[in-house]
């Protein structure tokens, strides 16, 4: 894309996604409103009946129609499992996945609710009974076509990306390169067996869980992926003392296991989950960076203390890796 050529998004107005929504036979009496979402573009709406609805513009080039569409049928298997999802609109015809302008996008009905709170047991209880009935559905098959979790090939890929970003002074780089080195030799004393894999939502942090008292929706399934089933757990886990971390442990499995068993093994593979977040967090940082909303955003990525300290912070992670905490 050259310098002078817009980001696809910066041509994603306001008229245009109304226009867009309004193709699928709906009238929008205001404005969207545009929600917090970098990797795609995602507005609020009211149609001309107060039914509320989110709509869902898929970034370009990211995901394949076939991959997108396989997150809308693991979602309709959700909804008609009874699970609390938000499931995509389909049309007359069927249809959950619609094109406008060069634009691939969904519309979901709107969740209402808050973030659940993870000092909370009962949240933790229903959050558990959540993702279990999710995964209880997940493993009657696997993805064709969504991202498998493959800690090597995922890790090698973003410091690839990192290191051709031109944030990081040549000391920078070799420290870089000499932490990933250790995490790399690391995961692969940590690898899960294929077997291990299975549908997940991919991406449990709280802005992804809505709901009121005890009772909570999954929403925006977009890093749906094959995955270890701790995966959608581990970030439920957020005590600082072994105390309060096998209390969150022990009410999240209680409520998962009303659904299926939970392999307890699996805990040993979640801070090389943690890993991999850290990792392709600044990868996907530098990987988005033409889009404009991203240095708006995150300003100190292009600063070197940013970089310092994501080295510190992967150092940290070797150490963990090496020696997980809390772990009976």
């Amino acid at each position: 894309m050259s310098a002078a050529s817009p980001h696809p998004f910066e041509t994603l107005t306001p008229q245009r996604v109304v226009e867009a929504v309004e193709s699928q036979g709906f009238w929008l009496p205001g404005e969207p409103f545009a929600l917090n979402s970098y990797e795609n573009r995602v507005y609020a709406l009211s149609d001309d009946e107060r039914q509320r609805w989110v709509a869902k513009f898929y970034r370009p080039e990211r995901l394949s129609t076939a991959q997108i569409l396989e997150e809308h049928a693991f979602l309709g298997e959700l909804a008609a499992a009874e699970v609390a999802i938000g499931a995509p609109w389909q049309n007359a015809q069927g249809e959950t996945l619609f094109e406008a302008e060069g634009f691939r996008f969904a519309l979901f009905a709107h969740v209402p609710g808050q973030a659940p709170e993870l000092d909370n047991p009962a949240h933790l209880f229903a959050l558990g009974q959540l993702i279990g009935q999710v995964h209880a559905i997940g493993r009657r098959h696997a993805f064709q076509h969504r991202p498998v979790f493959e800690p090597l090939r995922l890790v090698e890929e973003s410091r690839e990306r990192v290191l051709a970003a031109p944030w990081m002074s040549a000391r920078q780089q070799s420290a870089y390169t000499r932490v990933t080195d250790a995490l790399l030799t690391l995961l692969a004393e940590h690898a899960w067996p294929h077997q291990a894999l299975q549908r997940v939502h991919g991406d449990c942090h709280l802005g992804n869980m809505l709901g009121r008292d005890d009772h909570f929706a999954l929403v925006d399934f977009d890093d749906c992926a094959m995955a270890p089933a701790v995966q959608d757990l581990w970030m439920l886990l957020t005590a600082q003392s072994p105390e309060e971390w096998q209390m969150q442990l022990s009410e999240v499995i209680e409520g998962y296991e009303e659904s299926l068993d939970f392999d307890r093994r699996q805990l040993e593979w979640i801070e090389a989950l943690r890993t991999l977040r850290l990792v392709r967090h600044s990868a996907w940082l530098a990987n988005r960076w033409q889009d404009p909303a991203f240095p708006r955003a995150f300003p100190y990525v292009a600063d070197s203390g940013y970089w310092d300290q994501h080295i510190r912070t992967l150092e940290q992670q070797r150490v963990a890796l090496d020696s997980p905490r809390w772990l009976a």
